[in-house]
């Protein structure tokens, strides 16, 4: 049986089998989600909230715990390491650069009214 997973902001479901990590089941549906450890929970670089969801995820095993610490609390989870077991969302953090030139956009903007 496969599960949906959707990934937000990107507004994408993709179906995939049980067990299929996020980080695969993003690159399945051809989202970005940088990693330099290999998926080896060694960078923290694919941290995704997985929110109200985490049901339809495996626990964290202790190197994701150990990495994460309270955010497992608050819905945080690493993508080489949840692994999915029932339909689900996933919502990726903003890319960097580009909140960065939101915010420089919105600043700009907030400029212009006064």
């Amino acid at each position: 049986m496969d599960y949906e997973i959707s990934f937000g902001p990107q507004n994408k479901t993709v179906k995939v089998r049980p067990g299929t990590t996020v980080l695969q089941a993003a690159r399945q549906a051809r989202i970005f989600i940088a990693t330099r450890c290999g998926g080896n929970a060694g960078c923290l670089m694919c941290k995704v909230s997985i929110g109200e969801t985490s049901s339809s995820f495996s626990s964290p095993e202790r190197a994701e715990l150990h990495k994460l610490g309270e955010l497992i609390d608050q819905g945080t989870r690493l993508a080489c390491q949840a692994k999915i077991v029932g339909n689900g969302h996933v919502d990726l953090p903003e890319d960097p650069l580009k909140a960065a030139v939101r915010r420089q956009l919105e600043m700009q903007q907030n400029d212009d009214l006064w």
